[in-house]
């Protein structure tokens, strides 16, 4: 059978021909390969270069590679945080005709970690409590959208920095299941499969002493399941209001937008005597504030990042003398946001040398620095302006923080 390579992007199979499928994985050479953190896989994985793309590389059999490539180019039409699908590659064979394991090859997520390379200094409780809050809204994410993972574990998710906090992706989707909806035995067994892959993954850390003495594996187990539950309720709640009461159907969208989620569908009924409304979001849809940027700006973020550009931007148009809300002839709110874009973001971030930034993209340097000027600020029980503060960061907290940045890709 001769080498196949099925892929979506006419360009990708051009880039890909020249890596040397007629080794196994294990015995690709250096000059191919990317040196980055790989989390632990039940499948033989390599990150290599192709052209200008990092990509990972996955073997396993045919079958199982198609349906995992068709399940992530499913989850990427759904809008769901998970790794780009590129290809899967077919017909391999050694130098003897001896058939290879056919590959996956997904696009590497930039600035992502997986969580054992976290690790590697001890992470404290806090910061934990940030990944189990970012599975959770994954989980939450593919569970409405009719995907039951099936092997939820921090070794099948990557993380990324997210204005203080983490955004998860889905890395492995082999054991996935995409239906119309799911049903609520479906959810839980989601659930209890993630308690105990996470507890068992903590004992492990546990054992090799890369866990914070105060962690408790089995509490933190049982932690996502909880923030998975108050997550889901409040998203798929029924609400019963009093008649005539309709800014508290405001209140309750209000609400979700703030947890980063739009509600594009909505039933409201009123009751046979009509004293109450029922309210009930039918279709709740994540990233409201990365929407909302990326409209104003075309900046694309992760969602917290997004909604602290947005505080930020908003308190820049305030100072603007042609912003005038609600006038026809002030400025366009998406006028006033590409001059933010122009004249303070993109400034702003210029000025911290390429050297220094590790693997942390724009709006995360950003949000950094709106953090520093905040500590100056209140430090010096005044306002410092962005530039001291940019000028302080590269001096006095930069230096610090590249011995604890992942490596970044080489060129």
């Amino acid at each position: 059978m001769a080498l196949q390579i099925s892929a979506t992007n006419p360009e990708h199979p051009a880039l890909l021909l020249e890596l040397p499928w007629h080794l196994p994985l294990e015995e690709w050479p250096e000059e191919v390969l990317v040196p980055l953190p790989r989390g632990i896989s039940r499948h033989v994985v390599r990150y290599a270069q192709a052209g200008d793309e990092v990509i990972a590389v996955k073997e396993l059999a045919e079958r199982p590679a198609l349906r995992e490539y068709e399940l992530l180019r499913d989850l990427d039409r759904l809008g769901i945080p998970a790794v780009d699908p590129l290809a899967v590659v077919t017909g391999r064979a050694d130098g003897n005709g001896v058939p290879l394991e056919s590959v996956l090859v997904t696009r590497h997520l930039g600035g992502s970690m997986p969580y054992r390379s976290m690790f590697e200094t001890t992470m404290r409780p806090a910061t934990m409590h940030r990944l189990m809050d970012a599975l959770a809204v994954l989980l939450v994410r593919l569970h409405l959208a009719g995907f039951a993972w099936g092997d939820c574990s921090l070794s099948n998710t990557l993380f990324r920095r997210d204005a203080g906090a983490y955004a998860a992706y889905l890395v492995d989707a082999e054991t996935g299941d995409l239906h119309p909806q799911l049903s609520p035995g479906q959810r839980d067994y989601d659930l209890d499969l993630a308690r105990v892959n996470i507890s068992g993954e903590l004992l492990d850390l546990e054992a090799s002493g890369a866990l914070h003495p105060s962690v408790d594996p089995i509490e933190f187990g049982t932690e996502i399941c909880a923030r998975h539950g108050a997550l889901w309720e409040e998203l798929t709640r029924v609400s019963v209001y009093p008649a005539g009461k309709y800014h508290y159907i405001e209140r309750r969208i209000r609400r979700l937008n703030e947890l980063g989620f739009d509600v594009a569908e909505m039933q409201i009924e009123h009751s046979s005597n009509g004293d109450t409304v029922t309210f009930v979001p039918k279709v709740v849809d994540a990233g409201h504030h990365q929407r909302q940027l990326l409209r104003l700006t075309g900046l694309d973020t992760e969602e917290n990042q997004a909604r602290r550009l947005l505080n930020d931007l908003e308190s820049w148009m305030a100072t603007q003398d042609d912003y005038a809300p609600g006038d026809p002839l002030a400025a366009r709110p998406e006028v006033l946001a590409h001059r933010w874009v122009r004249d303070v973001f993109r400034p702003t971030v210029r000025a911290v040398p390429l050297e220094l930034r590790g693997s942390m993209d724009a709006a995360e340097i950003y949000h950094e620095l709106l953090e520093h000027r905040w500590y100056l600020s209140e430090h010096a029980q005044q306002d410092i302006g962005l530039d001291t503060a940019v000028e302080d960061y590269i001096k006095k907290i930069l230096p610090k923080a590249r011995e604890t940045l992942e490596p970044t890709i080489p060129e």
